[in-house]
């Protein structure tokens, strides 16, 4: 059975993990795509398309919401400017996983997250 399997604990403590995940999807958010490894990028995915759902909304109380789990009002700003003209009839599915090999000196696996 798989209850309590809801996420990657990636080895760090929750502090830890949420500042990585939040620093993670500002840099793609402001970038357009970063590179990083295959679990780090399978978790930040989901906060990420979290942020434009709440961007497609709009409103103040989903602002807030963004506010809080990105530190950088500019790039809060920047997503809810243009989140409705760029995602608006879609549905989900806001980022897309490339794989691109191994990390040299970890073999990591090593993948490209962009916004579709």
């Amino acid at each position: 059975m798989r209850h309590g399997n809801g996420y990657r604990k990636l080895n760090k403590a929750t502090d830890q993990r949420m500042a990585m995940l939040s620093s993670i999807t500002c840099s793609l958010l402001r970038y357009g795509k970063i590179k990083l490894t295959s679990a780090r990028a399978k978790e930040a995915r989901k906060v990420c398309e979290h942020i434009i759902t709440l961007a497609k909304q709009g409103d103040l109380s989903s602002r807030r919401k963004a506010v809080a789990i990105i530190a950088d009002k500019k790039v809060v700003k920047k997503v809810f400017e243009e989140a409705k003209a760029r995602y608006g009839e879609r549905s989900g599915g806001y980022t897309r996983i490339i794989k691109l090999g191994f990390r040299r000196g970890d073999a990591a696996p090593v993948v490209l997250l962009e916004l579709v």
